[in-house]
Order: C-alpha cells, then structure tokens, then sequence
C-alpha cells in the first residue's frame, strides 16, 4: 500500500463484524456521512437517477440504504451541470441515502458500436443524438465528484467473454493505468474511490491485476467484467481467483451480478456489494423471484390464481393481491403491474440479503446456504438464467 494511501482521509469507512467459520463469507458494516450500510449488501439500480417505476420512499421504505446511479447517462442527460447546480445528486432525485455511481466503463462493453477507445480515454457517440463526447479518467472523477456522490468508481474498459488473452491482458493494463490517473486526479479525497479488477475469464491476469491495484492503496475494489457472456462455473473460477487478493479490511464490490443464486455464491466467497438490474428489469417483463424460484406471471395457470406471488412473503404486493390480478395488469399493459411486480422483487432481493446477514451474525450462513439451494431444489424452481 502506498504511503499517499496509508494517510488518506476517508469519510467512508468499512469494518469487518463477523466472519463464517468454514470461510471467506462475512458480515460487515460500511459507514457513510449518509448512514452506515450493513454488508452483505444489494444496491438497486437507479441508473437515471430513479429505480424505476418506484419512489425514493418506497425503495426506502423496502430496507435500502444505498443506491447505484451511471455516470455516463447523467452526463449525457439531464447534464452534470444541471444536477450540481440544483444541490446535487442526492437532492436532485430527493434520496437521502448513500449513492454509488458507476463510471461508465460498462457502456465501454454494452455500446461497444458506439466508441474507440485509446489511451487517453473514451470517445462516445451518444445513443440518444449520435453526438460525440470524450470522457477521460480524470474527467469520470470530476464528474462524479460534482454529483457529490458516496463512492466513486474508477474509469476502466471491460471486455467481453470472448476476447483473446493478449487482448484482455493490454486491456487490463490500461484498466490499471486509468486507476492511476484516477487516483492523482482526485480533488475531494473524503469521497471513497474504487478501481475495478479486469482481466477476462483468465485467473491469472485477475490475480495480477488484483495485486498491482492492491498495490495502490484504494478505499475499496469492485470486480467488473463477469455477467458478460461467460457460464456460471468459469464466473465462480474468476471470483475464486480475484478475491483472496483482496484486502480483508476493505469492501469488495461485484459489479452487475446477478441472479439469486449468483448473489449467495458470491458471498460464500467474500463478496461484500452487488447490484443488478435483474430484479426490476425482470419484474416490467413479467418474471418474478421467489423462495422457490422464479415464475412467470403472463403464464395461463395464474389467471384465476388467489394466491400472492409468494405465500408468507411481507412485501406490500403479496399482502394485498392476488397472481390473477397481477397477471391481468399485465398482460393490460397496466403501468401498475410494473410497479407492484417491482415492489415485490425488490423486496425479495433485500430480503435476501437480509437473511444472509442474519445467518452470517449467527455462524449459520454454510447451512443457510445449503438450505437455500434445497428448498429451490425440492421446488423445482429456478433463478432465470
């Protein structure tokens, strides 16, 4: 670790509470000026500065206490600028809790049509104008400082599953190059600034890149490029690779996965933050989450269903109605639908994660697990994938 690092300032700071015996899961606390955020941790993903289909109420409301905003999409609207000169991202969207925002190194692989890439950044075209915007390591930091932001993510590029070793491994060093920069560019040192571990579907460039970034003393490390093509096996090979060199006293922050399934593997490996928008992006195409998996509300044996989505299940959906009517809305294309199938998967995510935290308090979280993968078993249920 650096000596810059060593005496750096962080009004974000991240403890490890209790630890599985049988292995890397833990349980942690993460302490923000916005409120301390218990880990394991699910952040919805409100990438306009909204989670779609709900209020900032009603994510509180379902137990969040941190959200994931895209600096990229804020670039391009409503403007940086425009939310600066209004207070800020957090009273821009009248949230009070903690917000991370992604740099924008995703849009690097999802709009892969749509810019070149070169050692001094990122030149887009936008996909709503076709307008042409660079956006720099040093430009992604001032950028997400403006928005007055809780933690900050570095620029980096993520490749797809498919690119070859030699690609992967130039890529990667350009990952760690962008963090540097990032690092040196930091004006508002309180805010938390996590660089992103590339490297493909190799274990080896993972672990390289993992230890040289470690190297540079960050506040926290996010795993970026998985979810992106490649099977389940060859995603928990990568996470087994790249978290053991990690810091223990640092958050882990696993980028863009994932499934139910995903998240309690991930966290069986030390994993400590996730966000995915499965859980609302899955809910407005119908698909719910269960205990036992997932189902489909558009399917003919729900239209005269009394049962909720989930028996026992607390959210304000299950409470009040019936699969039936739930499967009415939305096959009406009722905007109602949307939101209550929301409620509920978001409720189920949380909810999860919440369980997992209770397990991991009480030394259970092996036979928690174990327990989560039979009752989906004896079931029959799946995660969607």
């Amino acid at each position: 670790m650096s000596e810059a690092a060593t005496s750096q300032e962080c009004a974000t700071r991240f403890r490890v509470v209790a630890a599985e015996p049988s292995g890397p899961a833990r349980l942690g606390e993460l302490s923000t000026p916005r409120g301390v955020v218990p880990t394991p941790v699910f952040m919805p993903v409100g990438t306009h500065a909204t989670v779609k289909t709900l209020t900032p109420e009603e994510v509180r409301g379902l137990g969040a206490r941190i959200i994931l905003a895209n600096t990229y999409h804020l670039f391009l609207r409503p403007g940086v600028e425009v939310i600066q000169a209004l207070g800020g991202l957090h009273r821009f969207m009248h949230w009070d809790g903690a917000i991370l925002t992604d740099s924008g190194g995703y849009q690097i692989f999802s709009l892969a049509g749509l810019r070149q890439i070169s050692e001094e950044g990122v030149t887009f075209r936008s996909h709503l104008n076709g307008a042409a915007h660079f956006l720099s390591p040093e430009r992604i930091v001032a950028l997400q400082e403006a928005l007055d932001t809780d933690i900050i993510i570095c620029l980096d590029e993520c490749p797809s599953s498919e690119q070859t070793e030699d690609y992967v491994a130039r890529s990667a060093d350009l990952t760690l190059r962008w963090a540097r920069r990032c690092r040196k560019a930091q004006v508002r040192r309180e805010k938390p600034l996590f660089p992103v571990v590339q490297g493909g579907m190799f274990p080896h460039l993972r672990r390289d890149q993992a230890q040289a970034l470690v190297a540079e003393g960050f506040d926290g490390y996010a795993i970026g490029g998985l979810s992106v093509g490649e099977d389940w096996d060859t995603r928990l090979a990568i996470l087994e690779a790249t978290v053991p060199e990690l810091p223990v006293d640092r958050p882990r922050y696993l980028m863009g996965v994932g499934t139910p399934a995903d998240l309690v593997e991930a966290v069986a490996r030390g994993v400590d933050m996730f966000d995915c928008v499965l859980p609302t992006r899955n809910a407005r195409n119908g698909m719910v989450f269960t205990r036992f998996g997932s189902l489909a509300i558009k399917n003919a044996a729900h239209a005269r269903s009394a049962l909720p989505l989930e028996e026992g299940c607390e959210c304000y959906t299950c409470r009040h109605y019936s699969r039936a009517y739930l499967r009415h809305l939305y096959l009406a294309r009722e905007i109602l639908a949307y939101r209550l199938l929301t409620l509920h998967n978001l409720h189920y995510y949380l909810d999860l994660m919440d369980r997992m935290r209770q397990a991991l308090a009480q030394g259970r979280f092996h036979a928690w697990r174990r327990d989560f993968f039979q009752q989906r078993s004896l079931e029959g249920g799946s995660d969607g994938d």
